[in-house]
């Protein structure tokens, strides 16, 4: 079956639809990593969003029940190269395009995906529709126009939990973490629990109150989709527990830190996603390869240098990857040290974190270095 993709400049693609029929418009953004194509389409951070792989051929080890990240995919449609029917390896359960058509994620596959990337690299992230059914050119440019900006977005509350949960029930664990979910990785929870962590999940829209009513250790803030400027109901939350308990956050969760902390966001013009980031550790002065997926950074000149002290850099463009308080121990990160993909050079972080919730217990906000 044929399938089309729009940009709203006017730039269209025609393929094979190698998903689900139908149609789906959302912003076009574009994936360098190399594998790890199922954990990309389980992130939920991705959800308002088409995904373009860079790297030419997707699907050839399959999909597996134990690799996903988050309950489903929230990704709206999905864009390779050349797209694998016939998966080769021991773990695989099913082919891609099932896995695809299973969860009704639009896909295409025999287009250029070098020239989109470039394209996206030059112009930017894009609105777009990919669709099964209506095949006309100018039809789909304009629903591409006419569909929802990723800037003022909340996708949030589409990804996130209604109930609380234990991530582990039988796990007893050293420290005690409520994890909120923005949009929570499963591999967050599983090295959270590696590092010793009880993670009980809450909704984003718990209140500060229904929190620290779990008598937590600690407080992990997620990743997650969307516009973190379209957020401002969950400030207060965080304005409430930051002079209460050690905070780490991660992604939309370092994001919302920053905007707690007084400080303000921009949309970057094509993002950065992909498990090949190069990160500056300006405490250590080393270079961490990261995994990144994020369309929207902190601006540095928003933060109270009194107050928060930016800890990393992104290389190529000198955005802010990391902050920290001065006197607390608050600390987030823009990046995914838990990757899934991606390298595993950042995974200290959650030591950290650990360290943090010592230190705190030791002597309550006494060391406003103990997030470091």
């Amino acid at each position: 079956m044929k399938a089309v993709l729009a940009l709203e400049d006017g730039l269209v693609f025609e393929g094979r639809s190698v998903g689900a029929e139908g149609e789906a418009a959302g912003e076009l953004v574009f994936n360098t990593a190399m594998t790890g194509y199922q954990e990309i389409l389980t992130d939920p951070s991705y959800a308002g969003q088409i995904i373009t792989m860079t790297y030419p051929l997707i699907g050839n080890y399959g999909v597996n029940e134990q690799d996903v990240e988050s309950r489903h995919p929230f990704c709206r449609g999905f864009v390779m190269r050349e797209c694998c029917f016939e998966p080769s390896n021991f773990r695989s359960d099913m082919s891609l395009p099932d896995y695809l058509k299973r969860n009704n994620i639009v896909a295409i596959d025999g287009v250029d995906t070098r020239k989109i990337t470039r394209h996206l690299r030059d112009r930017g992230a894009m609105k777009s529709v990919l669709s099964t059914s209506d095949l006309d050119h100018d039809s789909l440019i304009a629903k591409a126009r006419a569909s929802q900006d990723m800037a003022g977005s909340d996708y949030v509350q589409q990804v996130s939990i209604d109930t609380p949960y234990e991530w582990n029930p039988a796990f007893k664990g050293k420290y005690r973490v409520v994890a909120m979910d923005y949009g929570i990785k499963f591999n967050i929870l599983r090295l959270l629990e590696d590092a010793g962590c009880k993670v009980i999940v809450m909704p984003s829209t718990a209140t500060a109150d229904e929190v620290l009513a779990r008598d937590p250790d600690g407080i992990f803030l997620s990743n997650g989709p969307g516009d973190p400027a379209a957020l401002d109901y969950l400030y207060p939350t965080l304005n409430a527990l930051i002079e209460k308990k050690p905070i780490f956050g991660i992604c939309l969760g370092h994001q919302l830190l920053a905007h707690a902390l007084g400080g303000r966001t921009y949309k970057l013009k094509f993002g950065h996603r992909g498990g090949n980031q190069p990160i500056l550790n300006k405490d250590t002065g080393r270079v961490e390869i990261a995994s990144h997926n994020h369309g929207f950074a902190v601006d540095p000149d928003s933060l109270d240098p009194a107050t928060v002290e930016i800890t990393h850099v992104h290389l190529n463009d000198g955005s802010v990857s990391g902050l920290h308080h001065k006197r607390l121990p608050v600390f987030g990160v823009q990046y995914h040290p838990e990757a899934a993909p991606g390298p595993h050079d950042s995974r200290y972080l959650f030591g950290q974190f650990t360290a943090a919730m010592d230190a705190e217990r030791a002597e309550p906000h006494v060391s406003g270095t103990s997030a470091r």
